[in-house]
C-alpha cells in the first residue's frame, strides 16, 4: 500500500500544476521550463508586464500642490482621509484682501517705474537701469496673475486647464526672472564700487553686456518653468470643488516632484542669496574704508535690501524643504500638524510674495535721481507746480556724490 500512494504521489507530483499571475493563469510543467514549453506565451506575458510597468511609472498620483507653483490652495491631498476643510476656509478668507494689497502696491510702484524709464529719454545709461527696468516688468507681470489666485482661493478654479497650466507658468516665470535680476543687480553693484576703475573703462560693453544677460535670464525663467507648463491641472476634491494644482508623475519616492522643489529652492533662494551675501558683504567692506562720502545711508541701502530678500523669502523656502522632504519620506502623519503646515504655507508664500510690491521701493525710490525723475513727469504732466529748488536748493545728484561708482545707490 505504501509503494503504490508514493507511486500515485510521483504521479500527481509530474502532472501539469496551473500557475496563475495578476495578468493571466497558465499550465507549467516542473519537470519543463516554461520557456521551452510555451516560448509564444512567455513573450507575450513578458511584454504585458513591461507595459503595466510603464503604465504604472507615468500614472499620475494623487494630486499635492506644489507650493512655488502659484496655486494657493494648499497642500491638498484630494484622496487624503484627512479632512482640510478648514485650511480651504482660512485661505478663502486671508489670501484675497492680501493679494488685493499686494496687487495695488504692486500696480503703482512698478507701474511707477516702467512709466519713468518709457517717458524719459536716455534713462537706461547702466546696467542696473536695465536690471530695473525688466524686474519692475517682471514684477507687474507676476500681480497680475494673483487676482486669478485670488478667484481660486474663494471660489475654486474656474478658468479651465489651459489657463491653469499658462498662469502657473507665468508665476514661475516672472518668480524666477524677479530673482535672477536681484542677484544681477548685486554684481552690478559689486563692479561699480569695489572695481570701480574697470567700470568707468567699459561703460558701453557693460550696457551691451546687461541687455544680452536680461535675455538670458528670461530664456533661463521659461525653461525652468516647464514642470508648471507639464503637471499644471485643475483637479476636483470629495467635495467637487475645482482647483488649479500640481500632479506630478507616479515613481519611486516622489522623485518629480522633489526635483522640481529642489530646482526652485536651489535656483530661486539658495544660489541668488549667496551672490547676495558675497557682493554685499564685498561692498560694505570697501564702503568702511573710504572716505569723503556718505557711506552711511549706502549701508542702510544694503541692510535693507538684504533684510527684506531674507525674511521674506527664507522661511518660504524652508517650509519648502520640509514638504520636499514630506515627499520623499512622510514625515507629518497627524491630521491637526499637517492642517497647521498648510496654513503656515499659506501665510509664508503670501509674506514672500509681498517682495513683488516692495521691489520698487527698495532699488529705485530709495534713489534720489530716481525720485528726481518722478518730480520731473508730475511737472511735464501738470501734476504738480512746484519747482525743484524752490525749497533748500537742488538735489543731490546722489546718495555718496563724491564717488562716481555711486550711481549704483543714487538710481
Amino acid at each position: 500500500m505504501a509503494l503504490k500512494a508514493s507511486a500515485k504521489h510521483r504521479v500527481l507530483d509530474n502532472r501539469p500544476k496551473r500557475s496563475c499571475n495578476l495578468l493571466t493563469c497558465e499550465l507549467w510543467d516542473t519537470s519543463v521550463p516554461i520557456s521551452e514549453k510555451f516560448p509564444e506565451k512567455r513573450q507575450r506575458i513578458n511584454m504585458l508586464n513591461m507595459t503595466a510597468t510603464l503604465a504604472s511609472f507615468f500614472s499620475p498620483v494623487t494630486p499635492t500642490e506644489d507650493y512655488g507653483s502659484g496655486s494657493g490652495n494648499g497642500d491638498y491631498d484630494f484622496d487624503s482621509p484627512c479632512d482640510k476643510s478648514f485650511v480651504r476656509h482660512f485661505r478663502m478668507f486671508y489670501e484675497p484682501p492680501l493679494y488685493l494689497l499686494i496687487v495695488i502696491l504692486g500696480f503703482i510702484g512698478n507701474g511707477l517705474v516702467l512709466w519713468i524709464y518709457t517717458q524719459l529719454k536716455n534713462r537706461l545709461k547702466t546696467m542696473t537701469d536695465v536690471y530695473l527696468l525688466n524686474l519692475a516688468l517682471a514684477d507687474l507681470l507676476f500681480v497680475c496673475t494673483l487676482p486669478l489666485w485670488a478667484a481660486d482661493a474663494m471660489k475654486g478654479w474656474s478658468f479651465g486647464t489651459a489657463l491653469c497650466k499658462g498662469t502657473s507658468a507665468l508665476y514661475k516665470i516672472n518668480f524666477f526672472s524677479s530673482m535672477f535680476l536681484l542677484t544681477c543687480i548685486s554684481v552690478d553693484r559689486y563692479i561699480s564700487i569695489v572695481q570701480s576703475t574697470k567700470a568707468q573703462n567699459s561703460k558701453e560693453l557693460r550696457l551691451t553686456c546687461s541687455k544680452v544677460v536680461c535675455v538670458f535670464v528670461w530664456v533661463l525663467a521659461i525653461i525652468l518653468s516647464i514642470p508648471e507648463f507639464l503637471f499644471a491641472r485643475t483637479k476636483v476634491d470629495f467635495e467637487g470643488n475645482h482647483f488649479c494644482t500640481m500632479v506630478y508623475w507616479n515613481n519611486e519616492n516622489n522623485r518629480t516632484k522633489i526635483l522640481v522643489l529642489a530646482l526652485q529652492i536651489s535656483m530661486g533662494f539658495c544660489i541668488p542669496l549667496l551672490v547676495m551675501i558675497y557682493c554685499y558683504s564685498v561692498i560694505i567692506r570697501t564702503l568702511l574704508k573710504a572716505k569723503n562720502f556718505e557711506k552711511h545711508k549706502a549701508l542702510r541701502v544694503i541692510l535693507a535690501v538684504v533684510t527684506v530678500f531674507i525674511f521674506s523669502q527664507l522661511p518660504y523656502n524652508s517650509l519648502l524643504v520640509v514638504e520636499a522632504a514630506q515627499a520623499a519620506n512622510t514625515t507629518i502623519t497627524d491630521c491637526t500638524e499637517a492642517q497647521r503646515f498648510d496654513i503656515a504655507a499659506q501665510v509664508m508664500k503670501s509674506v514672500a510674495y509681498m517682495h513683488s510690491c516692495l521691489n520698487p521701493f527698495l532699488y529705485a525710490f530709495i534713489g534720489v535721481r530716481f525720485r528726481k525723475d518722478l518730480k520731473k513727469l508730475y511737472r511735464k504732466y501738470g501734476c504738480t507746480t512746484s519747482k525743484s529748488g524752490k525749497h533748500g536748493g537742488s538735489l543731490r545728484p546722489s546718495v555718496m556724490s563724491d564717488s562716481e561708482s555711486t550711481m549704483a545707490f543714487s538710481l
